[in-house]
């Protein structure tokens, strides 16, 4: 008995030593299983992106077919395939290196866990619109037709009926790492060397798989707002409610209080010198967009034919040589350069004030949820709870901050490498267009006979040449001056200048009347441009600043003032007696002489053309004793006397279709008349 006993102890020994080698083998062959299904998945991974970009994409692409977006579509994938090819090389080379692939192994997610994060985050936030795309095509009969043709023509052993069949790879995979890494770790023995760097892998490949989760999550909230911003003034009007319209009231208030310093605003440095540089690249954009339209304009104004230019008869010497230039430069040089400009600074620029909206949109967001974020925080400071609403809503600013605070360093210098672009575009096309001009005026000026002529000389002969043309300018200005009508004579009125006259008598009168005696161009605010010869009404001799060079006069309906220099009184010659003595109504015993009239000049005869006064009512006056007379307004009337019997120059005795009576001498105007050749004065 006692010699069986040490028997049986060593046979289970040996039993327990076989368990645990057989336990070991199995450990170790699910182990090898688990490294064999990640190389072989990564490989078939591979193999089937490269249909999808090489073979269906392709295949698509070269039909052209209207309407399908491939860039929404397949997005990155190109990038995906990149990364995924030097991993599964890397993988590959693993092989046959026994206890040390596992550590080879982790130390290759290691290094591909940063470029692995960077495409499939961008791969999976556009994930959901490649789904929407392929949704919409199902529903347009040829698009599917073809999608399927193509698929079955590339891939027909996969036996896909969408896209979707492959565009989902991606997504799983990345997924599907660290549960790979989880199953190779569970086989590997806790005392095994690589044990700790497969935890190692495994948590860096899961902090990747929340981190494109998060970044999807902060897409979904930017996306969701900038649609916001996008609604109808209908939309927004009907989604107002006393819910929205409290909420937006609190954040008012709590502005306020922030703007006034009755409660702290939340610092965030950062964030602040990420905005204030993003707020600096917008405002250097709508500046600079607003300069080249500005610029665009004009020189779509220079490059309008100008009319004059046919009409002078240049055919030989240095003004036909400048013609000849300009046309040139307006009908080819000009025009291309406008087309490069807008093509490669105008386009590009507007593209990039675009592109500002979407970030200026989440930028306002953010405000307004920090304010909401802000209430409740001092809620949950008092209750020490808050309800899921509001949880939400502290959520999304985060979201929003967070997003922010990680794009916008990569936004704010991709928008300045692109303004400095465009700047620099603008300057280089500048400089090759005064190239291009200097070009061809070297050119012309080789065919000018002081081409060659030494700089001084030349600028002798400009000299000369200025001062004979000045000469020739100042004589024939003299020569223009003696022709011009004396201040007496008066060209005829038009109809229509007649009645302006007439409507300028009757609000100002007659003492008020200037003529213009050369043509005049407003240059500042409120100066009037008139023509020479127009009448005019004088307001005010004097400006608003009490200047006595500059009038305010009436022009017959635009009101402003012009030089005083450029004016001088109105008053044609009269051809009847009555009329002579109607000018005198202010009480003088003898016609008024007025300052244009020359007192040498004999009285024109009745039967003259020359435009003389007529007197009118210029009111309408409802006789109220016997010996007043009745008028309506604009009446032509015989002016008898221009007193009354007591010598009063208040009433005036008149005649009117065959009755005499007294009317209010104030009440009669003076108004140029046309001869009886000309047109009758309306009534």
């Amino acid at each position: 008995m006692a010699s069986a006993e040490p028997g049986a102890g060593e046979a289970a020994e040996a039993a327990e030593a076989g368990y645990e080698v057989m336990s070991c083998d199995r450990t170790e062959q699910s182990q090898r299983l688990a490294l064999e299904e990640l190389i072989s998945t990564e490989a078939s991974y591979v193999h089937n992106l490269q249909l999808c970009v090489c073979d269906i994409r392709a295949h698509l692409r070269d039909k052209q077919l209207p309407g399908l977006d491939l860039e929404g579509l397949f997005s990155n994938t190109d990038d995906i395939l990149h990364v995924s090819r030097r991993f599964l090389k890397g993988l590959e080379a693993t092989a046959g290196q026994g206890q040390e692939q596992l550590l080879c192994i982790s130390t290759l997610f290691q290094e591909f866990k940063e470029e692995m994060e960077t495409v499939y985050k961008t791969y999976c936030a556009s994930y959901d619109h490649a789904l929407q795309l392929v949704e919409s095509y199902r529903r347009d009969p040829r698009l599917q037709e073809e999608i399927l043709a193509t698929l079955n023509a590339t891939v027909p052993h996969t036996g896909a009926s969408d896209l979707s069949f492959f565009l989902v790879m991606p997504v799983q995979r990345v997924t599907k790492y660290p549960l790979l890494l989880g199953k190779i770790l569970e086989n590997t023995p806790s005392s095994s060397s690589a044990h700790s760097a497969l935890q190692a892998a495994a948590r860096a490949m899961a902090q990747v798989n929340a981190n494109i989760n998060e970044h999807k999550r902060r897409r979904e909230v930017a996306s969701k707002y900038n649609k916001a911003e996008q609604l109808t003034l209908r939309d927004r009007l009907a989604r107002l409610n006393t819910h929205s319209i409290a909420k937006k009231t609190t954040r008012f208030s709590r502005l306020l209080m922030h703007e006034t310093g009755i409660v702290a605003k939340t610092e965030d440095k950062e964030y602040d010198d990420l905005e204030e540089k993003f707020q600096c690249v917008a405002s250097a954009v709508a500046t600079l967009k607003e300069n080249v339209a500005s610029y665009l304009g004009h020189l779509e104004a220079f490059l309008l034919p100008s009319l004059h230019q046919p009409d002078l008869q240049m055919e030989q010497g240095p003004a036909q040589q400048h013609r000849r230039l300009s046309e040139l430069l307006q009908s080819t040089v000009f025009p291309e350069f406008k087309q490069r400009v807008d093509r490669l600074v105008w386009q590009p620029l507007c593209s990039l004030s675009d592109t500002l909206e979407g970030p200026q949109q989440l930028v306002k967001k953010r405000l307004d949820k920090l304010l909401d974020y802000e209430k409740i925080q001092e809620r949950k400071s008092e209750v020490g709870s808050v309800s899921y609403e509001e949880e939400a809503a502290m959520n999304t600013y985060l979201a929003i901050n967070d997003l922010l605070v990680a794009e916008l360093p990569q936004f704010n210098q991709v928008a300045v490498q692109l303004l400095g672009q465009i700047l620099r575009s603008f300057s280089a096309l500048q400089l090759d267009l005064a190239a291009q001009v200097l070009h061809h005026a070297e050119k012309e000026l080789e065919q000018l006979p002081h081409g060659h002529m030494p700089l001084p000389s030349f600028w002798k002969v400009v000299e000369d040449s200025l001062q004979q043309s000045g000469a020739q300018l100042r004589a024939f200005c003299q020569a223009f001056e003696t022709v011009t009508p004396s201040p007496g004579t008066q060209q005829p009125l038009t109809p229509a200048e007649e009645r302006k006259v007439l409507s300028l008598v009757s609000k100002h009168g007659p003492d008020k009347l200037y003529q213009v005696t050369s043509n005049i161009s407003g240059s500042r605010d409120l100066d009037l441009t008139l023509l020479r010869g127009q009448i005019v009404a004088l307001l005010q001799s004097a400006d608003t600043k009490g200047n006595t060079s500059r009038w305010l006069v009436d022009a017959g309906g635009p009101r402003g003032f012009v030089p005083a220099a450029k004016l001088r009184p109105y008053s044609p010659v009269q051809v009847q007696q009555p009329v002579m003595q109607l000018l005198g109504l202010d009480g003088g015993t003898e016609g008024r002489r007025h300052s244009c009239a020359s007192p040498e000049a004999p009285r024109p005869q009745v039967a003259t053309f020359t435009p003389t006064f007529q007197v009118v009512a210029g009111f309408s006056f409802s006789a109220r004793r016997p010996q007043e007379l009745s008028l309506q307004a604009g009446q032509p009337v015989v002016l008898l006397e221009p007193h009354d019997k007591k010598g009063s120059t208040e009433w005036s005795l008149v005649e009117v279709n065959g009755q005499r009576g007294y009317v209010p001498s104030s009440y009669l105007v003076t108004v140029p008349v046309q001869d009886p050749a000309g047109w009758s004065l309306p009534v």
